[in-house]
């Protein structure tokens, strides 16, 4: 049976420039559907609205600033979308889907046990992060900048995290904890502690967090020895980086 080719994959706003040249609607004898036109100034404009949130703030990002930067005309933009939180929310469910994705196929992939499976989707979540700084920035920390939608969606995201820990062990420390409310404990650690860093500017160390990550989501499940188990075999510099689509490449600095 002949294999189907693999989807190309999604970008993650902001992975891109927003006026690269190679994504301009070219003028031809072929005629663009208005689709593909309206597609590809959302997608340019996404890229434009991520690096403006991440570079000037939520609230200092004008639509003006936005559209210049993605290279598309007001008059666009506004056929695309009501105004700038519109905007913003579009992006930021657009990009926490890819990253879904990218993390539930780690997931999978991995094995054989589920402290393989979460060091995986934890894996890919810090280096995709850190592959597009200015995703990372506008998801984790101006997302509460840009009004109470936002704020829910991104509530919503983290309640979604509590399914990569369907199949850890109820914890042999503690089996009378209040499972939920345990889990809502370490999802929300974990978000707190990667949104810190990236306040900070250190997006791009992100991958460094592996270890103490990997430890704080297993500890509860498995015990401290199986969490030392599991953490030992989190080396951020073991193996390729998992970037995110169409980020940019190259030389991956080394980590001690």
């Amino acid at each position: 049976m002949q294999r189907r080719p693999r989807p190309a994959p999604v970008p993650l706003p902001g992975a891109r420039p927003g006026r690269d040249p190679d994504r301009a609607i070219k003028r031809g004898p072929r005629r663009v559907s208005a689709e593909a036109v309206a597609a590809t100034q959302r997608d340019r404009l996404f890229d434009g609205l991520v690096r403006e949130v991440a570079t000037k703030g939520y609230d200092n990002a004008r639509v003006t600033d936005i559209c210049h930067a993605a290279g598309v005309t007001r008059p666009a933009f506004y056929a695309i979308f009501t105004g700038k939180e519109d905007a913003f929310l579009s992006a930021y469910r657009h990009g926490i889907a890819v990253l879904s994705q990218l993390m539930e196929s780690a997931y999978r992939e991995a094995g054989p046990t589920w402290s393989d499976a979460a060091r995986a989707a934890l894996r890919t979540l810090l280096e995709v992060l850190a592959s597009v700084p200015a995703f990372a920035r506008m998801a984790l920390v101006e997302v509460d900048a840009a009004g109470p939608d936002a704020r829910r969606e991104r509530d919503a995201l983290l309640g979604s995290f509590r399914r990569f820990f369907a199949d850890a062990g109820p914890g042999p420390t503690a089996p009378d904890l209040d499972r939920d409310a345990l889990v809502s404990t370490v999802v929300g650690g974990i978000h707190a502690t990667v949104r810190g860093w990236v306040a900070q500017g250190r997006a791009a160390e992100l991958p460094r967090l592996l270890p103490v990550l990997t430890y704080a989501a297993t500890a509860p499940f498995l015990g401290t020895d199986g969490a030392a188990r599991a953490t030992r075999a989190a080396r951020p510099d073991d193996g390729p980086r998992t970037a995110a689509p169409c980020a940019p490449t190259g030389e991956a600095p080394a980590l001690p």
